[in-house]
């Protein structure tokens, strides 16, 4: 009898012993990450109680803040400026977050442990709990300007502008968009039917078409082509290449043509004099005898193929798979077959000739600063990768002058100095081909830097059924340039 209780005595002591350890270690080791799991109730209900961090631009326009809500004794999120800011934010509801808002809820909310410190001062100094102020890299006139002419457009696109010295992002729209007010309400009934109903929109207005959806490129592409070309060293811009009217294709019966079936000079021409009129077969050429695997790994080199970017929130995939057919890495020389980018990839293109071959990070948050003003965070610019030599750069960085300077340049009309009040922009257009085979909706692609002579800004614009990309795209990158030089007094 005394063994059997023994027995009972010493399991008993075992699984004290046990539980003893497990709550220390959860206590010790789990409280932050419990405390941030999005089942955790009191969690959830104690983030109502305190004041959320604001987000504000770099020229300090406040984009999301919170108040108290009298009515509900809780506090609530707004968003002043609405749609226009939807895909930079995202929203702050009930039960979730999207955007900046997720990216950066442990110190919007108050709970990352670098704000620790600055919540146990405001705790014995009497003062209220407070989330930090997170400040985005976004200029507001930038901004402001890429949302109102994807409005105007009235079709759905997005638009994001890099500076390519440092990878900060200026600008990111998105069209359709979305009012985050709505879903920041704190009536859960009237929350729930206004997410059902932006669910239900055909025209998908809360999905981000600046990053989270991606697009064929079209002959914007050929400025990686062009890359990979220089980069052999066999080929400079005043190459000749072979651009015959009609390119036949291995195996396949169609040939390859020019938009509109347009000749592309004598059929033998410079490839700067190709690439400035944007002729199909003679990047279509090049590209076979490039081959694949060259070309996908400066594709990758540029910044596609690669699910990890995130800026700080992820990013859609910009793909280029490896072609080994030669009529396929043809078509995927011109930006066509299964190539496809973001509008943000189409910035990336730009932003690293623009800055002599060296693409940077792009990111979305400068620095975030605690209630009491002190610094929680800096981002640190880092450069992602390594593309092209100076010397790459310089020639792509002509070719895509005389597209917007040369009289005969496929968007010399929308992009030269006449169209841009003096502004010397560096750019080249895509018509992408989207499997639609109506006329004109096509999908219009722009990507571009500028001034050409001391790059400040790089843009990428993708309207989809926009037609030609100097029609559509290329006006929308003019007016953000245009307000984005004016705002630093250089316009």
């Amino acid at each position: 009898m005394n063994r059997a209780l023994r027995r009972v005595s010493l399991i008993c002591l075992v699984l004290f012993v046990a539980l003893l350890i497990n709550v220390n270690y959860v206590q010790g080791f789990e409280a932050s990450s419990l405390a941030n799991e999005p089942g955790n109730g009191r969690t959830f209900s104690a983030s109502l109680q305190f004041q959320r961090g604001s987000i504000v631009t770099s020229d300090q326009k406040v984009v999301a803040y919170s108040t108290m809500n009298k009515n509900y004794g809780e506090y609530q999120r707004h968003y002043p400026f609405g749609p226009v800011y939807a895909p930079v934010t995202g929203y702050d509801t009930l039960f979730s977050q999207t955007g900046i808002e997720a990216a950066e809820n442990k110190d919007l909310s108050g709970t990352d442990p670098a704000l620790e410190v600055h919540n146990l001062i405001d705790l014995i100094s009497g003062k209220p709990k407070k989330g930090a102020t997170v400040e985005l890299t976004i200029n507001s006139a930038a901004q402001q300007a890429a949302f109102s002419q994807l409005q105007a457009s009235g079709k759905q696109g997005g638009v994001v502008a890099i500076d390519p010295q440092t990878g900060a992002i200026l600008a990111l729209a998105s069209y359709p968009s979305f009012d985050p007010n709505e879903l920041a309400t704190l009536n859960g009934k009237r929350l729930q039917k206004n997410d059902n109903r932006l669910l239900a929109d055909p025209n998908q207005p809360l999905l981000s078409r600046a990053t989270a959806l991606t697009f064929p490129p079209g002959s914007s592409f050929k400025i990686v082509t062009s890359s990979t070309a220089f980069s052999t060293g066999r080929y400079n811009q005043n190459t000749l290449v072979d651009a015959p009217a009609q390119l036949k294709l291995p195996g396949v019966s169609q040939p390859l043509i020019n938009f509109d079936g347009e000749t592309c000079g004598s059929g033998r021409v410079p490839i700067i004099f190709a690439f400035t009129l944007s002729c199909n077969t003679a990047f279509g050429n090049l590209g076979m005898k490039l081959g694949g695997q060259k070309l996908r790994a400066q594709a990758t080199q540029f910044g596609m193929n690669n699910p990890n970017l995130a800026i700080p929130f992820p990013v859609a995939e910009s793909n280029f798979p490896l072609y080994t057919d030669p009529a396929q890495v043809a078509g995927s020389a011109i930006g066509q077959e299964s190539d496809t980018v973001t509008p943000l990839q189409e910035a990336m293109f730009s932003a690293a000739i623009a800055n002599n071959g060296t693409l940077m990070k792009p990111y979305l948050v400068n620095k975030v600063t605690a209630p009491d003003l002190t610094a929680v965070s800096t981002t640190t610019q880092t450069a992602l990768s390594h593309p092209v030599t100076p010397t790459v750069a310089n020639g792509v960085k002509q070719m895509m002058i005389s597209v917007t300077q040369s009289p005969s340049g496929t968007a010399h009309a929308t992009a030269g100095t006449q169209a841009t009040g003096g502004i010397v922009i560096a750019g080249k257009t895509g018509t992408a081909q989207n499997g639609i085979n109506n006329s004109g909706l096509d999908d219009a692609v722009f990507t571009c830097f500028a001034p050409a002579s001391n790059p400040q800004i790089a843009v990428g614009v993708i309207v989809k059924g926009g037609g030609q990309g100097a029609d559509a795209s290329a006006p929308i990158a003019v007016k953000v340039i245009q307000a984005y030089l004016a705002s630093l007094g250089k316009g």
